[in-house]
């Protein structure tokens, strides 16, 4: 009867024992079955890929490629920000799973702890021989629970590596697509700016061709412009060499002038005659080569220099006298103690002073001489007052019959 009563002890034991046991064990699965790793979003290959067609505003080219690269910039530091908030997550949930697989580990651990003094209080009670059976059984199912739970956590701790495993290598996956993007994103912007420099060098080199061929037209139109213009004053240009004319009726030096293309003054000059002279019936005038008209032409250039000067001079002379004679009208006795002249030279010797005196004189001017310790003065005047002193000084420097520049006015 005791044998009886403690079997279906022991029975009772290990039947309760193994439904807690697989209780726990399903507990454990389903906790596990909740640990969920968070999904990757990817975005497709295609949508980021999409390819805007190249302009040829280059402005435009510029604000589309700033543009792109600045979504390129965002959608990267996105897929950045989104991977390193994945492996926070991933290295959270590990950090969870693996506390918690401890923690049920211990709990397993002080729950298995009363059971095995329960079973050592049961084999200290006296038995039959069929108590060590039961017990060997009960011995026999404690350890393979425990193994089957250690397998469960290692299986968990594996899957939990192997998702963030994945988690990993898809963060390394994005990271790369977004590499490949910005390379293709760059390939793109350099064949574009390639593709520009192409087209700019081709509009200069096809703006320099036609540059260079209106300057050929131009040299060419030039060269025939040259070319007529030389043969044109072949035509008009005078004989070589000097010839003879007999004068027919109607002939006069304005005509036979345009005929052998020669000035007429230099014609009138090469027959000693006036532009206006009239021409007699079988007279004969002599036509000038081109060098004699350019000697003519020259020679009447200086006789013209010449007048033009000799009139200067006239003209200053006059303007000279003519402040002379005001100055003496104006000229008072008050104007300055005694009288004043113009110094004109100072001779070493009094011949040499005579010889300028005598210039002078025969200019019309009054002139005097006196000796110093350095020579012989010769001194023009004297004038009254120092104004028309200046003004007989002036008149001495522009007369062109004395030539000298070198008067000065003196208290005489």
């Amino acid at each position: 009867m005791n044998f009886s009563r403690q079997a279906l002890l022991g029975i009772g034991m290990i039947i309760g024992g193994s439904v807690m046991l697989y209780a726990m064990v399903q507990q454990i699965g389903t906790n596990d079955n909740t640990v969920a790793a968070p999904a990757i979003v990817e975005t497709s290959a295609e949508e980021q890929q999409a390819v805007t067609p190249l302009t040829t505003d280059i402005e435009t080219e510029k604000k589309l490629l700033a543009q792109k690269q600045k979504e390129r910039a965002l959608r990267v530091a996105e897929q950045e920000k989104r991977a390193e908030q994945f492996l926070a997550e991933q290295e959270s949930a590990e950090a969870k799973a693996l506390a918690k697989a401890r923690a049920e580990n211990q709990r397993y651990i002080d729950n298995a702890m009363p059971k095995a003094a329960e079973e050592e209080a049961i084999q200290e009670t006296p038995t039959t021989s069929d108590t060590p059976a039961v017990q060997t059984q009960q011995d026999t199912v404690t350890p393979t629970s425990t193994s089957a739970n250690a397998v469960s956590n290692d299986s968990r701790i594996e899957e939990e590596k192997r998702r963030a495993a994945e988690a990993k290598r898809a963060a390394e996956q994005e990271q790369q697509r977004a590499a490949q993007q910005k390379a293709e994103a760059e390939a793109r912007e350099k064949a574009a700016a390639k593709e520009q420099a192409e087209r700019k060098a081709a509009e200069q080199r096809a703006a320099e061709q036609k540059a260079a061929e209106q300057r050929a037209a131009e040299q060419r139109a030039a060269e025939k412009k040259a070319a007529e213009q030389k043969a044109q004053a072949a035509k008009s240009e005078p004989p070589s060499s000097p010839s003879e004319y007999k004068v027919k009726s109607g002939d006069g030096l304005i005509k036979l002038a345009r005929r052998y293309n020669v000035p007429v003054e230099a014609l009138a000059q090469a027959n000693n005659t006036s532009p206006s002279a009239t021409l007699q019936l079988g007279q004969t005038i002599t036509i000038p080569s081109r060098k004699q008209i350019q000697r003519l032409e020259r020679e009447a250039a200086e006789a013209e220099r010449k007048r033009e000067q000799e009139k200067a001079q006239a003209q200053a002379k006059r303007d000279a006298q003519q402040r002379l004679v005001e100055a003496r009208r104006e000229a008072k006795q008050t104007d300055a103690k005694g009288n004043f002249g113009v110094q004109v030279s100072l001779a070493s010797d009094q011949a040499g002073a005579d010889r300028v005196a005598k210039k002078f004189k025969d200019a019309g001017y009054q002139v005097t001489t006196s000796k110093t310790s350095r020579g012989v003065r010769v001194v023009v005047g004297p004038e009254r007052g120092k104004v028309a002193a200046l003004a007989l000084k002036d008149k001495i420097n522009n007369d062109p019959k004395v030539d000298t520049s070198g008067a000065w006015v003196k208290y005489w």
